[in-house]
């Protein structure tokens, strides 16, 4: 991601070696600074990119946004999931990858059984375009890959669902 245009936030310094991920433990990497009424929220479920293109998108509905960082897919911190997602009412799950079929649209399916009667819209997925490969042109590249813009469309969307 290093070479793409508008990334450079995703990068991180690289921790010391005796750093250690919490397996099974999500992380909740933004979230509103006071509490806010269901339906005037989204709760953002995301990993990898997703979590650069979240925080960013973030920017443009300030105290709006909670967003998770699952940082694990297996053992998956599900108890901070579904409650993140009751507190908002809605959930957006983003992904790098194409969305059908993938871990992010199990994971939707997960928290729409689990969370149902709390939700105010459905669960929403945003991922890669279905295509069969990552275009090496720059453009194409850009059209098929979730960005920023994409996933700001998405919680706008879901706001006004």
């Amino acid at each position: 991601w290093s070479k793409v245009k508008g990334t450079e936030a995703a990068k991180t310094i690289e921790p010391s070696e005796d750093y250690i991920l919490p397996f099974g433990k999500g992380n909740i990497v933004l979230s509103p600074e006071n509490d806010v009424k269901t339906g005037n929220s989204i709760a953002i479920i995301t990993y990898g990119m997703g979590v650069h293109w979240a925080l960013k998108a973030a920017k443009q509905f300030v105290n709006q946004i909670e967003i998770v960082d699952v940082r694990t897919l297996f053992p998956l911190d599900e108890n901070l999931i579904f409650e993140t997602v009751k507190k908002h009412g809605r959930c957006l799950v983003v992904t790098e990858e194409a969305v059908s079929p993938s871990f992010a649209q199990s994971l939707a399916g997960k928290i729409q059984e689990h969370c149902f009667q709390w939700l105010d819209a459905p669960v929403r997925t945003l991922g890669a375009e279905n295509v069969p490969a990552v275009p090496l042109n720059e453009n194409l590249e850009r059209a098929m890959l979730p960005n920023t813009d994409k996933v700001a469309l998405a919680i706008s969307r879901l706001l006004h669902y």
